[in-house]
C-alpha cells in the first residue's frame, strides 16, 4: 500500500515554521520590502542572531528567500503567495478563536474609529474624494505604495498636518490589518479635527490578493 505520510510531513515543516508569532511579524515586515538582516532585526525588535534564526527556519521551509549584495545578506518573500498564506491564516484564526478576537480588540480597539473596506477606498480614491495617506515609514512607501496615496510616516504626522487638506475625508494605511500605525495615525487626525478614516487592512492583504501597486522607479 502507498503511504502519504512522508508527504504530509514535509507539507506539514511549513506550518512548523509559520508557528512563531515573531516569524509571521518577519513575513509581514518582508512583504513591505526586501530588507537585509540587520535592518529586519532592528525592525522587528530582534538581536540579530535571533532574527538570523527564524529567517533560516523561513528560508528551510521556502518560505523567503536571500540573496547577498556586498557584504549584506538580503531577505525577501518567496512570493506573493506567502502573503496571501500569512493574511489567510490570520483570518482564519480570526474567524475560528475567540481569543484571537480578543487580543485583536485589546491591542488594536477600534472604539470611536470609522473604517472603510478596499472597494470602498479603491473607488472613493480614484474619483479623488478622499486623500489617502500611507504612514509607513518612507522606505518602505518608495518600494511600493497604493497608487494615488500620500506618504506622510506616523513619526512625521503631527508636524506635517498643514499638508493635508481640512475639508477632504483622509483614511490611513499601514503595513496590514495588525499594524499599529495606522490606528495611532486615525487617532492622532480626529484629535485634529480631521474626517479621518481607518483602511480596513494594508499592504499585506492588498499584496496577498493581486491589488496593483505603484512600483518603484527603475533607473
Amino acid at each position: 500500500m502507498v503511504s502519504t505520510a512522508n508527504l504530509y510531513d514535509a507539507v506539514a515543516r511549513v506550518g512548523q515554521a509559520l508557528s512563531s508569532g515573531t516569524r509571521l511579524k518577519m513575513l509581514e515586515l518582508l512583504a513591505q520590502r526586501e530588507r537585509p538582516v540587520l535592518e529586519l532585526a532592528a525592525v522587528a525588535g530582534l538581536n540579530v542572531t535571533t532574527a538570523s534564526a527564524h529567517l533560516q527556519g523561513l528560508r528551510n521551509a521556502g518560505l523567503v528567500v536571500s540573496r547577498r549584495q556586498g557584504r549584506q545578506i538580503l531577505y525577501r518573500l518567496a512570493g506573493d503567495d506567502i502573503a496571501t498564506l500569512v493574511a489567510q491564516l490570520c483570518a482564519v484564526a480570526e474567524t475560528h478563536r475567540p481569543d484571537v478576537r480578543s487580543e485583536l480588540s485589546a491591542a488594536l480597539p477600534t472604539d470611536g474609529i470609522r473604517l472603510m473596506d478596499r472597494d470602498e477606498l479603491l473607488a472613493a480614491s480614484e474619483a479623488g474624494q478622499i486623500v489617502v495617506v500611507d504612514v509607513r515609514p518612507g522606505d518602505e512607501y518608495a518600494a511600493g505604495h497604493l497608487s494615488g496615496a500620500v506618504s506622510i510616516p506616523l513619526h512625521e504626522l503631527a508636524s506635517r498636518l498643514s499638508e493635508i487638506p481640512a475639508d477632504v475625508e483622509v483614511v490611513a494605511y499601514c503595513r496590514g490589518r495588525y499594524c499599529v500605525l495606522s490606528h495611532r495615525a486615525v487617532r492622532l487626525l480626529i484629535d485634529h479635527g480631521f474626517d479621518a478614516r481607518l483602511a480596513a487592512d494594508g499592504m499585506l492583504e492588498w499584496r496577498a490578493d493581486g491589488v496593483p501597486m505603484t512600483a518603484p522607479a527603475t533607473s
